[in-house]
C-alpha cells in the first residue's frame, strides 16, 4: 500500500503528517523531516487523492487544535500495534482535552494497575502524536515525563490545552462566523 506525507508547520516545528491509500492516517510526528507527496497508481477504492485530502483535512484540524478552536480530532487513523498496545492507545483517546493522567491510572483503567511500565512503553511507540493524545500521560508525582516530541513540546502541548478552546468569536474576525468543532459524544 502506497503511504503519501506532508510537511505542515506549527507551534512546534514542523509536523509529518503520513497516510495510507486505505484514506486512514498513519503518522503525525514532530520534528520530522521533509514530507513528500508520493503519486503513485493506487489499488483500492480511495487512492491518492482520498490520502491527500485526508492529509488535507489532517493539517487544517491540527491549525485548528494549536489555535485554540479545536478539542478532538476527527480523521480515520490506522494504529498497527500489539493488542495491548491497540488497547493502550483507544484508551488515550478517551483522556478529556485539559487533562492529565498518570501512567498508572491508566494501567488501571485498563484492568492492569500493576501495568505502569507497559503502559508507558506503549505510549511511547505511539504513531499519531498529537491526535492521539500521549501528551496527557504524566508520571505519578505530576511530573512530565518523556515524550517523542520533546518535553518542551509536551509542556506547550499541556499548556495549550490548560487554557481551554478559544470560542469562534475571540478569532474571528467582525462579521465572520466559525462553526465550532464538532466532538463524538
Amino acid at each position: 500500500m502506497t503511504t503519501l506525507h506532508a510537511q505542515v508547520e506549527s507551534p512546534l516545528g514542523p509536523i509529518v503528517l503520513s497516510a495510507d491509500t486505505s484514506g486512514r492516517l498513519t503518522g503525525v510526528c514532530i520534528g520530522g523531516v521533509a514530507g513528500r507527496l508520493e503519486a503513485k497508481t493506487p489499488t483500492d477504492g480511495h487512492g491518492v487523492d482520498g490520502a491527500t485530502q485526508l492529509l488535507r483535512d489532517a493539517a487544517v484540524q491540527l491549525d485548528e487544535y494549536f489555535a485554540g478552536r479545536r478539542t478532538c480530532f476527527e480523521v480515520p487513523v490506522a494504529l498497527e500495534g500489539s493488542p495491548f498496545q491497540q488497547q493502550v492507545w483507544a484508551e488515550l483517546r478517551r483522556i478529556p482535552y485539559g487533562t492529565t493522567q498518570s501512567y498508572g491510572q491508566l494501567a488501571a483503567r485498563l484492568g492492569r494497575p500493576g501495568a505502569a511500565r507497559a503502559v508507558g512503553h506503549a505510549n511511547a511507540r505511539n504513531p499519531i502524536a498529537v491526535i492521539v493524545p500521549c501528551h496527557r500521560v504524566i508520571g505519578s508525582s505530576g511530573q512530565l515525563t518523556g515524550y517523542g516530541g520533546g518535553l518542551g513540546a509536551k509542556r506547550h502541548l499541556l499548556a495549550l490545552e490548560a487554557r481551554g478552546p478559544v470560542s469562534p468569536s475571540d478569532t474571528a474576525p467582525v462579521g465572520t462566523s466559525l462553526p465550532p468543532s464538532p466532538c463524538p459524544g
